[in-house]
């Protein structure tokens, strides 16, 4: 059994429900009320073993995902991950991305060159974010609703950007669960490492309930009927998570 296999095992055994992104987007929103301990997977970068070895683990579970995708570097390498000391490895193709989708997961945007985006002058930033939409809109054929923001990083502008374009949600690396007062363009999230075991995974899920940082929010959102439905969102995959 690989560790992924273990990690999504895990989620069951212990009573967790995955979800969708729109359902979940749906639920912070008070228009549905989601299954008890509710889970988003999401997986950043699109690198071409999601669809080797994370999406079929994925389909024989069940278990919805969103795969966010640099939408410039289709086919291309991580090269980011270069000045680091670290290998690139392969980007999904737009061919491929189409396969995930035709499998049941969704794609998001990851802009369209891996930016840290709160360092970026606000044309750059409005770049980044509207024009990958529209790309990944046209490889797709569908529309594409939701953002995440490249490391975690963003600020007002970013995160105004994402509404101006019209994405639903927006995830960033802020080590937290979502709630009901959380703005759906700054969602945060708990990074899961390709080392973590399925204990460390489950110990994520219990812990670091409380960010580190204020997490920016447009305005204060309206009151709901969903106070306890707290939604744990972890980024995950075999090369990348959260990043």
């Amino acid at each position: 059994m690989t560790r992924f296999e273990s990690q999504m095992q895990m989620l069951s055994r212990a009573g967790y429900a995955v979800i969708s992104l729109d359902q979940a987007a749906a639920g912070l929103r008070g228009e549905t009320v989601l299954p008890p301990r509710p889970v988003v997977l999401t997986f950043d970068d699109g690198y071409v073993d999601f669809l080797e070895y994370a999406a079929p683990i994925l389909d024989r579970h069940g278990y919805p995902a969103v795969v966010y995708a640099v939408a410039g570097m289709l086919g291309e390498t991580s090269q980011w991950v270069a000045p680091e000391g670290l290998t690139p490895a392969p980007l999904m193709t737009a061919a491929q991305l189409r396969e995930a989708q035709s499998m049941g997961f969704t794609i998001g945007s990851h802009t369209l060159s891996h930016p840290r985006l709160a360092s970026l002058k606000t044309q750059a930033v409005v770049e980044e974010v509207s024009v990958s939409k529209r790309m990944l809109e046209d490889v797709l054929g569908t529309r594409v609703d939701h953002f995440c923001y490249p490391y975690g990083s963003h600020d007002i502008r970013a995160v105004e950007a994402a509404a101006d374009a019209g994405y639903v949600t927006g995830t960033t690396c802020l080590r937290a669960i979502a709630t009901p007062e959380d703005d759906l363009l700054s969602l945060p999230r708990k990074p899961v490492s390709q080392g973590n075991t399925a204990f460390g995974v489950l110990w994520k899920l219990l812990t670091k309930n409380t960010p580190r940082s204020a997490p920016i929010r447009r305005g204060k959102r309206p009151e709901t009927t969903l106070q306890d439905r707290r939604i744990g969102e972890h980024g995950m995959g075999p090369s990348s998570a959260g990043a």
